[in-house]
């Protein structure tokens, strides 16, 4: 019986500093010819997908953590910040002081001095997921754009702004009621960015539109992640794999864990369920 695998890619299907394991292109390429359909499932936008990813060979993508659904290329959903609700975005940062950058399909857009003060934020984030190879923001987001004159987007799936205090968070929660305010890169306190996106959209009510747009049975869907994020599409699909370097909450909830990304956790995993 053929499956549908979702998976993850930040921390489950590549490492933190971006390195793409030979054995998780080689258990991909082979479950994909023996039949199974495979999705990454990821909290980035399309234009953070580079071709590198592409390239493995996939069936489509769900990208702004369940904003945005396409397969065979062919766009099933896209949920989008409205313009007013993108131009009171920018204008609230700008306001407050706050680096950020605009995640849209199109691009990720870096606010005037987001280069700058993201460097050391980046190297702490880099660090705090045990490594230290990333020292520019540019190593960290090879394709963003910087010096964009116009911040105003129609097009976007979230907006990322670097917290300078946990305020921020808090006071965004506040500003934006009708938006989905988050963080990341960090837990509670020590989260080194907040989030805006679209409200009331998981990765768990994406796969749910596309398996009900393939006419497939989520009895027979697989989900790979590290994250708290990741979680509801861990339960909703039938079986939720975590991966051995992911936090401490989404290995209790999994049915499986396998191994760090950086030990060949895909593809053990891909062996242990019979799909190479």
């Amino acid at each position: 019986m053929s499956k549908i695998i979702f998976i993850d890619v930040d921390g489950t299907l590549v490492s933190y500093d971006n390195v793409l394991p030979d054995s998780a292109v080689e258990a991909i390429r082979a479950a994909r010819k023996n039949g199974h359909k495979v999705y990454i499932c990821t909290g980035r936008s399309r234009a953070e997908v580079y071709q590198n990813i592409w390239d493995i060979g996939l069936d489509g993508m769900i990208g702004g953590n369940g904003s945005y659904v396409e397969s065979d290329g062919k766009v099933i959903m896209h949920q989008v910040i409205s313009l007013d609700e993108a131009k009171h975005i920018v204008d609230w940062l700008h306001s407050r002081k706050l680096e950020f950058y605009l995640e849209a399909n199109a691009g990720l857009f870096a606010s005037e001095n987001f280069e700058t003060r993201g460097e050391p934020v980046m190297q702490e984030y880099s660090a705090r997921k045990g490594k230290s190879e990333i020292k520019t923001v540019r190593e960290a987001f090879p394709e963003m754009i910087f010096g964009e004159k116009n911040l105003y987007r129609d097009d976007l799936n979230k907006v990322s702004f670097i917290l300078e205090s946990y305020q921020d968070y808090l006071d965004a929660v506040k500003e934006f009621p009708d938006l989905k305010v988050g963080t990341w890169g960090g837990a509670g306190e020590t989260a080194l960015f907040g989030d805006i996106g679209v409200k009331n959209i998981t990765k768990a009510h994406a796969i749910e539109v596309l398996l009900k747009y393939l006419g497939a049975d989520k009895k027979d869907t697989i989900a790979f992640g590290d994250a708290k994020i990741d979680i509801p599409m861990l339960e909703y699909c039938e079986i939720g794999v975590a991966v051995a370097s992911g936090g401490d909450e989404i290995k209790a909830m999994a049915d499986i864990v396998t191994d760090a990304v950086e030990d060949d956790g895909i593809y053990n995993a891909f062996k242990k369920l019979n799909l190479i």
